[in-house]
């Protein structure tokens, strides 16, 4: 075994195939075995797996099937998150249809999945786009909407003019779709909503007890979720009217210079239909930013209405603007600014040359203190506020709610960030809505028995907009209540939806409803989810919400679907470009070769730029084709460089260095194993010792997903066993080896395993057992000094008597040149480690 070199591209092949006819991957609901539930995101079909992609699923394999080992029933699934604007794009730009294009390219990414050996259980494998699949999600639509949870309302949304759909805020980047870079605009129109507000509170609170997830996506949750404690109160304005605001810091409120309102509010609609200038501007608003991050970085405009607003207590007249950066959704839509202490009203007050008051400063000392570029929202103690002069913050918030409340012209007030989730989207490629509008009835939801409302085929994409809107037949159907002639809802659901559930029909696949609650019960909630950092908001809350929905509604036993939850790093890639006029050409690794720190392009020889290591990309062209790398080096190679070097919540840089390594190291292992030899006698103390150490600790770092340091220390162990004398330790050794990387190198393992003559698969075999005694050291190092400069080291007993170091070290012949003939005055002993000896 060990003259012929691994051959991965007839090894991997074979095994696959092994695997696939013994059923090795599918998982048993009514085993006795505990049940662990491994779920990587899924991904989108968009044609090809990106190296991205491996990495993630390359981390939940090698869990799953360490769980599998330790003798757990193991869930690890996969599938297809299939509808959406991508596959719609496709069909305009090459006259395909969305789902012959999408299916194309399930096969294709399933073939190359296929291809890297993951443990996956492909007989539960879903896609949202196939009717078996989104009929189950209509049904739960039509459950949550008899249930108050999903209801349609008229709302002002973010329409794509290219695209013609609407846009989530966070799909309006810089006041463009974020496909379509069109500029945006706000239009009124009937949408369905899921009640996700009513679930603020029991959101925020659940995240307190995911203590297996990371601090940063809890934080993004709680901030996007937004719970803030304040005053809502009215200003009396110049017009006679009430204006009604919202703010956090009521300790601040002698701090106002100004009153903004959002360019939606009734006073600004007010104020455009009798004047031609501020409607124009009110326009202008409407082609900005819509999200938070974007009105943070914008330039803050306003238009002044002529209006002023009474100050509760001065009794000052404050100017009312119109301003862009306020939002309607938030609060009331109008806002009491405070430049000295908010960033935002600081930047707008400078434009328009308003007062910049300053209310809290570090100490009273400080009061009349100017602000040096920017406002100073900090803690401290209120100043130039009258009665609130010296209090502390909170202090001063409380007490300011207490008179307005007393006074009647405020009450303290909880206002979230958090909104109802608009559910629609005008577009083809999606779970029909499935609705009724009747004129008589009004809008009905379709029979159950009628499920699933499946897209029509026919359809085309010349022109812009919803095929179903337009489609002669498909939406034109009898009410189910009056039998009289209605429509279809023609919008479809937001892909998110897909999405917030799957992991349930993972778990559950009965043919007459979505999911069975006790098979669910089983597996649920996922043991380990594995997927990036940018799902942190939307699908990780949309999700926790189906799940309580489901609930609430008491379809489910359980309320996170997550128990435990990794985002992993990045795969990065420096970039390859040369500068071709005003544009920056980039080519692909493949396109160049690499002479040291510098690169040529292999087409004409001619130097191009080698840029920084950043995420790969197809724009940057700084990609990896996995099927390339595979089809070099073997799928083991790249997963083992997937999980070496980089911790694995860090970006991994991709390096042709580092995967040659890789591939040098698998063939240094099948040597090794070839020199397994059942037959061999003798034992080895110190290999021994190594080896059940090694056992223990490369199980805690899968356990703990640290899969860097086990790489690191199988590699320890391969060196201390090529070094070891042949005994029947070693062997133990090496096939304890076959175990332990089979995880991560499965073909390389199995074929060992064969070759080594071991009954059965690896992939069915048992993780080894280690000795505990074996784990603690029974020898120790001890440092020995002389005069407290380090002359030797010694091995000892662990817990050696003083008498016996202090021997050992005065027989060191270093020790010895050192004193030189001195007089040893004193010998320290520091048990189990160091003696210094004093002349």
């Amino acid at each position: 075994m060990s003259e012929t070199p691994f051959d991965p591209s007839q090894s991997d092949g074979r095994w696959q195939r092994a695997w696939d006819e013994a059923r090795v991957f599918e998982a048993d609901s009514s085993s006795d075995r505990p049940k662990s539930y491994v779920l990587e995101m899924f991904p989108y079909p968009s044609g090809r797996i990106h190296i991205g992609h491996v990495r993630n699923y390359t981390m939940g394999d090698v869990l799953a099937r360490y769980k599998a080992m330790r003798g757990h029933e193991v869930l690890h699934p996969m599938g297809w998150d299939a509808f959406g604007m991508p596959a719609e794009n496709a069909a305009m730009e090459m006259g395909v249809h969305p789902g012959g294009w999408t299916r194309d390219n399930i096969a294709n990414m399933k073939a190359q999945l296929k291809r890297l050996g993951f443990a996956l259980d492909w007989s539960r494998e879903l896609s949202t786009c196939e009717p078996e699949y989104y009929g189950h999600e209509q049904a739960l639509f039509i459950d949550m909407y008899e249930s108050g949870l999903v209801y349609r309302r008229q709302s002002e949304v973010n329409w794509d003019p290219v695209d013609m759909t609407v846009l989530a805020n966070e799909q309006v980047i810089d006041g463009k779709g974020w496909r379509s870079g069109a500029e945006v605009e706000k239009r009124k129109l009937d949408q369905w909503f899921f009640k996700i507000t009513d679930f603020a509170e029991d959101l925020l609170a659940g995240l307190g007890e995911l203590e297996n997830w990371p601090d940063k996506v809890k934080l993004m949750q709680e901030n996007w979720i937004g719970k803030s404690e304040g005053l809502q109160f009215g200003f009396e304005l110049s017009n006679g009217e009430q204006l009604e605001v919202y703010t956090t810091r009521p300790d601040t409120i002698f701090g106002a210079s100004f009153v903004a309102v959002a360019a939606d509010h009734p006073l600004a609609q007010a104020t455009s239909a009798a004047n031609p200038q501020a409607a124009e501007f009110i326009a202008l608003c409407k082609r900005g930013g819509t999200t938070a991050a974007e009105l943070e970085t914008a330039e803050k405009l306003g238009f002044e209405t002529g209006i002023t607003a009474r100050h509760p207590f001065t009794g000052e007249a404050l100017p009312v603007f119109i301003a862009n950066f306020v939002l309607m959704d938030y609060g009331t839509g109008a806002i009491m600014a405070v430049p000295g202490h908010d960033q935002r009203d600081f930047e707008f007050a400078t434009k328009y040359s308003l007062p910049i008051p300053r209310v809290v400063a570090p100490s009273a000392d400080d009061a009349a203190r100017s602000f040096a570029g920017e406002a100073e929202p900090g803690d401290g103690v209120i100043v130039n506020s009258a009665f609130l002069d010296g209090m502390r913050v909170e202090d001063a918030k409380r007490e300011v709610n207490a008179r307005a409340e007393a006074e009647g012209w405020g009450k303290g007030q909880t206002v979230w960030r958090l909104r109802d989730w608009g559910a629609s989207r005008q577009r083809y490629w999606g779970t029909p809505i499935p609705f009724i509008h009747c004129e008589t009835c009004g809008v009905v939801p379709v029979p159950k028995d009628q499920l699933p409302v499946v897209l029509p085929e026919d359809v085309d994409f010349k022109t812009p907009g919803n095929p179903l809107e337009r489609h002669p037949t498909w939406k034109h159907v009898d009410c189910p209540k009056c039998g009289a002639a209605a429509r279809r809802e023609t919008d479809t659901l937001d892909t998110f939806i897909n999405s917030s559930w799957y992991f349930l029909r993972f778990a559950s696949q009965p043919e007459d409803r979505p999911f069975d609650s006790e098979e669910v019960a089983k597996w649920l909630p996922v043991e380990q989810y594995i997927g990036g950092i940018e799902h942190a908001i939307l699908h990780l809350l949309y999700a926790r919400f189906w799940t309580r929905a489901l609930a609430r509604m008491g379809q489910l036993e359980v309320r996170e679907p997550f128990a435990s939850l990794f985002t992993q790093g990045m795969v990065t890639h420096e970039t390859y470009s040369r500068r071709e006029g005003e544009r920056e050409i980039y080519f692909t690794p493949d396109e160049v070769t690499k002479k040291g720190e510098n690169a040529i392009l292999i087409a004409d020889g001619e130097p191009v730029t080698v840029g920084r290591v950043i995420k790969m990309s197809k724009s940057k062209k700084n990609t990896v084709n996995p099927d390339t790398i595979v089809a070099q080096y073997g799928a083991d190679a790249v997963r083992w460089f997937m999980l070496s070097d980089s911790p694995p919540e860090r970006d991994l840089p991709w390096s042709e260095a580092g995967i040659e390594g890789c591939a040098r190291f698998v063939q240094r292992l099948w040597r090794m194993f070839g020199h397994y030899d059942a037959a061999a006698g003798g034992n080895d103390k110190d290999l021994a010792r190594k080896f059940h150490q090694t056992i223990a600790a490369v199980g805690e770092d899968i356990e703990a997903l640290s899969f860097n340091k086990a790489v690191a220390r199988l590699y320890e162990l391969t060196s201390a066993i090529e070094k070891a004398e042949p005994s029947a330790t070693r062997s133990e050794a090496i096939a304890g080896v076959m175990l332990l990387v089979s995880p991560m190198m499965p073909h390389l393992a199995e074929e060992a395993w064969a070759q080594a003559g071991f009954e059965g698969l690896i992939a069915e075999a048992a993780w080894p057992q280690f000795d505990e005694a074996l784990l603690v050291e029974d020898e120790v190092t001890i440092a020995v000094q002389h005069m407290g400069k380090l002359r030797d080291t010694l091995k000892a007993p662990k817990g050696a008597a003083k008498e016996l170091l202090e021997e050992m070290a005065l027989a060191s012949e270093k020790v010895q040149r050192s004193i030189d003939g001195a007089e040893v005055r004193k010998v320290i002993v520091v048990p189990d480690r160091l003696v210094n000896i004093v002349t």
